[in-house]
């Protein structure tokens, strides 16, 4: 079969567009032809697939993407396809990969009569009312069940059509899959002391993953505490914003941004927390990496996969409506308490090792072949 992807830009550090790959690769292996269509590509091309580089010129990004759509739209009524599988919201997917929450009620919450007329939220609305709507065709693979309820809700979709899929960390970050010495090896290469503290935030997207308040609750430690902290950021975006705001909070010294890297499973051996207190997030699997590398975790409760922090015992889920006074107080619980993290840590691995938080691409392609048969 001749399977398309459908996905805006592709950059390697992105936790949907690794999903996309994963998955992209997965119904290639198993013998079926996949073209990708995509704004841009950054970073190596796998072999495997035909990759497609959309030619967009609008200046906007919901003006890229309708120009997308409508190019997408006609070269697939020249050469046929057997399924239309889409990582963005957009009309005419037999498949979407719902990694992002509902735009709908994220605009009922957080925006003004004002903006629904805008033509940036008249695109956005269309596409997801396309791809949501009662008696639309498409098929929805979603990442957690509270991600169902808002769509239902704004949309009226029948429940036939959503489809849960288990959590796909790679099997390469689960803790016993790292080289022996590899906590100390990276903490001695990179001048981490053996008493300091390493916490760890990932994710591009600097904003929604609540790096600023992740700044405010390591500003508000003790100084005695704060001085045997070390804060690293690895993430797709631009860092100058909060840079400044941890020189303001006076605490520049010990906070280091870093653009993706390839060895985020060394990072999190060799970390002690993993932070992730996101404003908005419909899944997070940053968070099942952490557990699967062994690391406790403090999540803010909004993101889709916290419930497996819970779950597993190995962290803190602040509650919502959020409140900075929480974060800060189990940030100085977590840092002030190694054999409360030495338990979380255990309790993580045990996670690992008995829930399956592996297999989202082969359930994915399952589902999406399977459709091929019906």
């Amino acid at each position: 079969m001749i399977i398309a992807f459908c996905l805006y830009k592709y950059f390697p550090y992105g936790g949907l567009q690794r999903d996309f790959l994963r998955i992209a690769q997965t119904v290639a292996s198993r013998g079926h032809k996949v073209i990708i269509f995509t704004q841009q590509w950054q970073g190596e091309r796998p072999q495997g697939f035909e990759i497609v580089i959309v030619p967009v010129t609008a200046r906007t990004n919901h003006g890229k993407n309708a120009q997308y759509h409508r190019w997408v739209a006609a070269r697939l009524k020249q050469y046929a396809v057997d399924c239309v599988v889409g990582f963005n919201k957009m009309p005419g997917l037999d498949f979407y990969y719902a990694a992002d929450v509902c735009y709908a009620e994220k605009v009922a919450r957080e925006k003004g009569f004002l903006y629904k007329l805008t033509p940036r939220y008249r695109h956005y609305a269309s596409f997801e009312r396309a791809t949501f709507e009662r008696g639309a065709r498409t098929q929805l693979l979603m990442l957690t069940a509270t991600q169902i309820s808002d769509f239902v809700k704004h949309y009226h979709t029948e429940k036939s059509r959503f489809h849960i899929l288990p959590p796909g960390i790679y099997p390469d970050r689960k803790y016993s899959n790292q080289p022996a010495g590899s906590r100390d090896a990276f903490r001695k290469k990179n001048g981490i002391g053996e008493q300091q503290i390493l916490l760890l935030q990932v994710g591009s997207d600097f904003r929604r993953k609540g790096v600023e308040r992740s700044l405010r609750a390591i500003a508000a430690l003790p100084e005695n505490v704060r001085s045997q902290c070390l804060y690293y950021v690895v993430g797709q975006d631009k860092s100058a914003r909060y840079e400044n705001l941890a020189r303001q909070l006076g605490i520049a010294d010990q906070v280091v941004f870093f653009a993706g890297r390839d060895d985020v499973a060394e990072l999190m051996s060799a970390a002690d927390l993993l932070l992730h207190p996101a404003y908005q997030e419909a899944a997070g699997i940053v968070l099942l990496e952490g557990v699967v590398a062994g690391l406790p975790v403090i999540v803010s409760e909004v993101c889709g996969y916290a419930h497996h922090i819970k779950t597993a015992g190995c962290g803190v889920v602040i509650p919502e409506p959020f409140a900075q006074e929480s974060l800060n107080l189990a940030l100085f619980e977590a840092v002030t308490d190694a054999e409360k993290r030495q338990a979380w840590a255990e309790k993580a691995r045990s996670y690992a090792d008995t829930e399956d938080l592996y297999s989202l691409a082969d359930k994915t392609a399952d589902i999406i072949l399977g459709s091929q048969h019906d």
